[in-house]
């Protein structure tokens, strides 16, 4: 098995983790059996870090992971949880609550939906702008003290931001989204993570399927977040398939499949960087997991940032800003 070590308290992982949203939101009804099938495959293929979140279909992606590892029959100890609190997700619509005094409440209650006593790492999925960082990370590192958590993370901060938390407890990982069709953070937060020791958790590392070279338009309109993004627009989804095409040729040429060359990329970035690519299909779960094999060359990635140059893409990425609404009842 491929691993990383990341953060200033070097938290130990697989290369690839699994991104577990999907299996309850964002692209279309989801079936629990095949999600399921789809972690067992994960784990069977040596990635250990497991990614989801309180918010995820209103919890019912922690009860879900839960119960997929739960039934793996594998030891607590041979993977790493990692959940977020942060963002609500409520049949009255979606906000953000991290405060402080409530933090310690959010946690116990994924605990509870996982089935575990303690959770390897526990990101803030977004910033409340009602508290400063500082006051909510502070009540996330007594978490740690606690013994309920293990590390702690960040999602979609600003480099400002970031610094402003690792000042209060240390960091280990920070969420973005960063792939081959998205490469604004190597001039934003990448650099400021990387001077302050943060490992890079890049989640939509296959630019939410379209990397893949099998994504059609049908699929793009059964996906909301698909649909609402504007790189997924009719005009830029032609533009961009001619991206994916210079991305799976190579990848054709090279042995693989063009969702492994696009992870691959990522891992090539650095040893700092552990993407997490989610899939309902336990057969993309696997291919996926075997890009952790791949090693690029200089001379490939050469040819790869030729082939599909960063200009090329058409689209700025959706908005990630949640309203803040009223703090939803728990």
């Amino acid at each position: 098995m491929s691993t990383r070590t990341i953060g200033p308290e070097e938290f130990t992982t697989s290369a690839i983790g699994f991104g577990c949203m999907g299996l309850s939101q964002g692209y279309g009804p989801a079936d629990d059996a095949e999600s399921v099938a789809a972690i067992h495959a994960a784990l069977d293929a040596g990635v250990t870090l497991i990614d989801t979140a309180m918010s995820y279909g209103e919890g019912a992606n922690e009860r879900l992971v839960g119960e997929a590892l739960r039934s793996s029959g594998r030891a607590r100890e041979e993977t790493q949880l990692a959940t977020k609190l942060g963002i609500m997700r409520t049949p009255s619509g979606v906000g953000l609550d991290a405060d402080p005094a409530r933090i310690r409440g959010y946690c116990e209650a994924s605990l509870e939906r996982l089935g575990v006593d303690r959770v390897d790492l526990y990101y803030l999925h977004r910033v409340d702008p009602r508290f400063p960082v500082e006051e909510s990370i502070g009540a996330m590192g007594q978490l740690v003290a606690d013994g309920l958590v293990g590390h702690i993370g960040v999602s979609e901060v600003t480099p400002e931001q970031l610094e402003r938390a690792a000042s209060v407890h240390p960091i280990t990982a920070v969420q973005m989204e960063w792939s081959l069709m998205w490469r604004e953070p190597e001039t934003g937060i990448v650099p400021t993570a990387r001077r302050l020791g943060v490992g890079l958790v890049p989640y939509s590392p296959l630019g939410r399927g379209l990397l893949s070279a099998t994504l059609d338009r049908d699929a793009v309109a059964q996906s909301p977040f698909r649909a609402g993004d504007p790189r997924f627009n009719d005009a830029a989804l032609t533009a961009n398939a001619t991206q994916v095409e210079a991305l799976a040729a190579l990848a054709a040429e090279w042995g693989l499949s063009a969702a492994q060359l696009a992870l691959a990329w990522l891992l090539a970035q650095g040893p700092d960087v552990v993407p997490i690519p989610g899939s309902r299909r336990d057969t993309r779960v696997t291919e996926n997991a075997a890009a952790m094999a791949v090693t690029l060359s200089p001379e490939q990635l050469a040819r790869l940032d030729a082939a599909v140059p960063p200009a090329g893409w058409v689209g700025d990425r959706a908005s990630f800003a949640v309203p803040v609404t009223a703090r939803p009842a728990v």
